[in-house]
């Protein structure tokens, strides 16, 4: 296969644009990833493309909506690895969903050979970016062994009566308070 060879701004070049430029960015960086699948797959649509995702997770291949959903505030945080490695690897997933089916392994031997061979890039699972502006967990509980940070949601279910047991050392998690007030 042809090399896949995308020409992104510089980190200083990327650290200028306003979320704006950053969303265009982000559209083009698909196309281009669009236009080389296209290439070997002449049936692949365009995915549209969607800002929306929240929590720790970088990116989502939503075959429900047809499209690729982005986490804007990893993205604002780390400009040059999100275009250059989630990008491909969502795209990879869209790829696999429409030549394989949807009966595949999300992360299966199809997708890291459209991985290596069309994007030219490792097949990593999980991105290694720091997660804690886009996913916080202020709450903090305590077991035998180590401190757990619950998000709001969790933190209102434990406080409704929902039950938490760490998976280490098997004890009944305890509120001790919020990150801001134990420092």
């Amino acid at each position: 296969m042809t090399a896949f060879i995308s020409s992104l701004p510089s980190a200083a070049e990327l650290d200028t644009l306003d979320d704006k430029a950053l969303a265009e960015l982000l559209c083009v960086q698909v196309e281009h990833c669009w236009r080389h699948a296209y290439r070997f797959h002449p049936d692949m649509p365009m995915p549209p493309v969607w800002l929306d995702l929240r929590g720790k997770s970088a990116g989502q291949a939503h075959f429900g909506r047809g499209g690729l959903r982005f986490n804007p505030i990893l993205y604002r945080d780390h400009r040059h690895a999100f275009l250059a490695e989630v990008v491909p690897h969502e795209f990879a997933h869209w790829v696999v969903h429409h030549v394989y089916g949807s009966r595949v392994r999300p992360h299966g031997w199809q997708w890291q050979v459209t991985m290596r061979e069309m994007f030219g890039l490792e097949p990593r699972v999980t991105h290694r970016f720091d997660t804690r502006k886009a996913s916080p967990a202020p709450f903090v509980y305590r077991c035998e062994c180590r401190e757990h940070h619950f998000s709001s949601r969790r933190h209102h279910h434990a406080l409704r009566g929902t039950p938490y047991r760490c998976r280490s050392c098997k004890v009944w998690l305890e509120f001790v308070g919020k990150t801001d007030e134990l420092t």
